[in-house]
């Protein structure tokens, strides 16, 4: 079964630890009409589509594709353990890569500003 848009959308802000209160307040809308796109009870235009995508952080066409299986699928049982397969696509990997060098520097950053103070 396809997984609509408003599931990937909440899929995709879960993964990131965001909640529906603070998509709502990016989108400058109440939490009750946000909750209706990722149930799908508002169609969405392209232009929304890029709003919600940029707060989370992904590309409009990554978020339209995302496929929940990468993430949560990603590994076989092998006995008592699990093994993880590494099949993510490369430039999923290098933005992972990057993102975390990112916030590293952040990190960083702030350790300064503290130090500082």
């Amino acid at each position: 079964m396809k997984a609509n848009i408003g599931d990937k959308i909440r899929k995709v802000r879960e993964l990131k630890g965001f909640t529906q209160d603070f998509m709502a307040g990016k989108l400058e809308m109440s939490q009750r009409a946000y909750s209706k796109i990722e149930n799908n009870d508002i169609k969405l235009d392209w232009g929304r589509i890029e709003d919600i995508s940029k707060i989370l952080e992904i590309e409009p066409t990554d978020l339209v594709s995302f496929d929940d299986s990468l993430v949560f699928n990603n590994c076989v049982q092998s006995g008592k353990f699990q093994v993880f397969n590494n099949n993510f696509p490369d430039e999923l990997k290098k933005s992972y890569e990057d993102r975390i060098a990112h916030l590293e520097q952040e990190v960083l950053f702030m350790r300064g500003l503290l130090a500082k103070s």
